[in-house]
């Protein structure tokens, strides 16, 4: 019992001992220390407060882009290529950060270029299909739609042959993306009259869909703007879609485009509804 009141004794007597205390104080001043110089370091890493603005990269490539020093304050990397033949080849077409953000020295861009090649395509296999499948299949195949060319075959409105600028074009040839692919189609054992689609107020694109797949050509087109507006719509058609004079597949259409900036297509396509029609429509309550 007194060895073990000695003991405490003891114990009590070290912990309270300078030689101790001394040693608790330096321990706490050293762990107070790393704790600054890991913040300092951390600050330093991550260099806190120290951003800079992206700058706008738009146009410029690569090699600009390192002779100018700027990838000594960030990391490049290329994640996509587009092909454009409106821009010029190599250059920076998207970059993410935008410019302005700001951000730390070293942080990622990530741009897209204008590839210096065009992307190619792979060939579908369109024979025997019928024309709708073929023109769809094109489409999704990032492909185009060309010439109609019927000849006679009893296989109705089916493919007989793919051509590329006046040859054969076989399944599995490489060609560039939106290439135009013209097609020979059965015309049946005899000609055929077939309706002439409705066009007017549709895009370009709509309207050249719609008449290939009711096995018409496009024909001569007129923008009556002067300019060849992407948001142009069909004004005029010949022949009109109510025409009496027979028409067969293989046939073309011509087209005149106007500006939606110069003409109101809603209220010009009422003109073309039926007198009772367009009378019910005009004075609907919506």
């Amino acid at each position: 019992m007194q060895a073990s009141k000695s003991g405490k004794n003891a114990f009590l007597f070290f912990i309270l001992s300078r030689k101790f205390l001394f040693n608790i104080g330096i321990a706490i001043l050293v762990l107070i220390l790393l704790f600054f110089l890991l913040i300092k370091f951390l600050d330093i890493y991550t260099r806190h407060g120290k951003e800079l603005a992206v700058p706008d990269f738009y146009g410029m490539k690569m090699y600009q882009i390192d002779s100018a020093g700027y990838n000594q304050q960030f990391d490049f990397f290329i994640t996509d290529s587009l092909y454009d033949e409106s821009q010029t080849k190599g250059v920076i077409v998207i970059q993410d950060p935008l410019p302005g953000a700001m951000v730390k020295r070293g942080r990622n861009i990530y741009v897209s270029i204008v590839a210096t090649l065009p992307e190619m395509v792979i060939m579908p296999d369109l024979k025997d299909l019928t024309l709708r499948q073929a023109i769809n299949i094109l489409e999704s195949s990032k492909l185009k739609a060309g010439k109609l060319m019927y000849a006679p075959s009893f296989a109705k409105n089916a493919i007989l042959e793919q051509m590329c600028k006046g040859d054969t074009v076989w399944p599995g040839d490489t060609l560039v993306k939106g290439t135009i692919v013209d097609l020979v189609v059965g015309s049946g054992e005899r000609q055929y009259k077939i309706p002439i689609p409705f066009l007017i107020g549709k895009t370009r694109e709509e309207a050249i869909y719609d008449l290939n797949i009711a096995s018409f050509n496009l024909g001569n087109e007129f923008y009556m703007d002067s300019i060849m507006d992407e948001t142009a719509r069909v004004f005029m058609q010949e022949p009109m879609w109510e025409t009496e004079i027979p028409y067969f597949p293989g046939d073309s259409v011509h087209l005149w485009y106007k500006s939606e900036d110069s003409l109101d297509f809603d209220e010009y396509l009422k003109t073309f509804l039926p007198d009772s029609l367009q009378t019910d429509s005009l004075n609907m309550d919506f």
